[in-house]
């Protein structure tokens, strides 16, 4: 045979050889893919969304996979895969091990039980007494227009169920108040999330919360507004230019006592727009004709849909954290200008000139003295971080202010600044570091843990 025909013959007995490897492989890929699809479906109907010739269905059942081995199964770590690689096999556990209600299922509170389900949270429930209405389609996470007149609450299961069918969820069409307080929040939830927008239901639902000793976190208002970047998670006293922030602050002071320690996601901007007027379709009708429940506003707020969704996203992702124990500093909310640290600064090199004889071991600028006051002591005196001292309080004025050395020793840097009054910083200088530490063992404590996060953080 010549050496032109066994080359043929090589060449085909090879592309033999690959073809069969190639068909192996495809039909492995296949019956993968129909295991899966198998398993899949079995879930779906242990969670009460298609029955056994695969048409969709629904009802109240709970699915039906435990949460503590969810992540031992291929399917969902391989659905979980980004977040098992974000937060770790032991801190994901902890978030498909939770137990999360939220409350309110509108613009914020769907897109914050959306983002909860695809973070891997193992059960949720989900409670609200209102229906899917074409005009919250602008903004609403999962509805289509197939779900209006829907139930918000079986919308999501019906939704979530295809998504995540191993999540535990529990759908309520009921409206949260006094009588269902201890029905809703029952179980020991790890994470309440109230996204509701009647203020008497919330200062309810928080003032429970807090008696009960839960966590949980406040949505104040998103409608009317459009600039994204003004989106801040603080504690509720530090909230401002939002008029139902406010409002749940009084109440919450006047009617129960509390006057903060729960956060919230609120936005520094002010609302662009105003209620729109009750309009009667005949001359002796009033609002209250409209009112699904009494006391529930029947009047529009005009919505921009990103912000609420934005919201409910900030939302998702600061109680999945929380549950996964990954610990980070939210941005204080400080309304300084540049040119007030500018002052701070030029305050710092006179101090040091007037106690030291020179301003050379002054190591931060106007930038760096930003991030001191701002991030390190939250615009207030380092004796003064108690959270009752928040908000209104912070920064009447900034004269009242000065940054000093806390280790005389060493230069004025970035990890060796606190922030005090003027009277302060005159016993802070008269004092030693050995005499606070023995005199005020928490605050030594308290400084120098912040300072030992500016040290990390600057890798000095």
């Amino acid at each position: 045979m010549g050496e032109r025909a066994k080359e043929w013959l090589l060449a085909a007995g090879a592309g033999a050889a690959v073809g069969a490897l190639s068909a192996a492989a495809v039909m492995n890929l296949l019956s993968r893919s129909k295991r899966r699809e198998g398993y899949v479906r079995q879930l779906l109907e242990s969670n009460g969304v298609t029955d056994a010739t695969g048409n969709a269905r629904f009802s109240r059942h709970l699915g039906a996979v435990g949460s503590s081995d969810l992540l031992s199964d291929e399917v969902v770590s391989e659905q979980l895969t980004r977040n098992i690689q974000f937060f770790g096999m032991d801190s994901q556990k902890k978030v498909t091990e939770s137990y999360v209600v939220v409350i309110g299922l509108g613009g914020v509170g769907s897109h914050a039980a959306s983002m909860l389900l695809r973070s891997g949270v193992g059960r949720l429930l989900l409670v609200d007494f209102d229906q899917v209405s074409l005009s919250s389609l602008n903004r609403h996470a999962v509805a289509t227009r197939d779900d209006v007149g829907t139930p918000k609450a079986l919308c999501l299961k019906k939704h979530f169920s295809m998504i995540y069918p191993e999540c535990q969820i529990d759908a309520r069409v009921q409206l949260y108040d006094l009588s269902s307080e201890a029905e809703i929040l029952s179980g020991q939830p790890d994470f309440v999330l109230d996204c509701i927008d009647n203020i008497d239901t919330k200062v309810a639902l928080l003032a429970a919360c807090v008696r009960r000793g839960l966590k949980v976190l406040s949505a104040m208002g998103a409608g009317a507004r459009a600039d994204p970047t003004r989106i801040r998670v603080a504690d509720l006293r530090e909230s401002s230019n939002d008029p139902l922030s406010r409002s749940v602050r009084y109440r919450l002071k006047k009617e129960h006592g509390i006057e903060g320690g729960i956060p919230v996601v609120f936005t520094l901007e002010k609302p662009k727009a105003k209620l729109l007027p009750f309009k009667a379709s005949k001359e002796e009708e009033t609002p209250s004709d409209y009112q699904i429940v009494p006391g529930f506003r029947v009047r529009i707020i005009p919505v921009l849909g990103t912000i609420p969704a934005i919201f409910g996203q900030v939302m998702a992702s600061y109680v999945a954290t929380q549950l996964a124990g990954l610990e980070f500093q939210t941005e204080p909310v400080v309304n300084l200008d540049l040119d007030h640290y500018r002052i701070l600064h030029q305050r710092l090199i006179e101090h040091e000139e007037l106690t030291y004889g020179t301003a050379e071991q002054v190591l931060v600028d106007a930038e760096e003295v930003m991030y001191i006051v701002k991030e390190l002591w939250h615009g207030r005196s380092a004796r003064d971080q108690n959270q009752k001292d928040t908000g209104r309080k912070m920064w009447r004025s900034v004269n009242e202010l000065m940054l000093v050395r806390w280790d005389k020793s060493k230069p004025a840097g970035v990890s060796n600044l606190i922030l005090l009054k003027f009277s302060e910083a005159d016993m802070h200088e008269s004092t030693t570091l050995d005499h606070i530490k023995q005199e005020e063992p928490e605050f030594y404590s308290m400084v120098s843990l912040v300072l030992k996060r500016a040290e990390v953080e600057f890798a000095l």
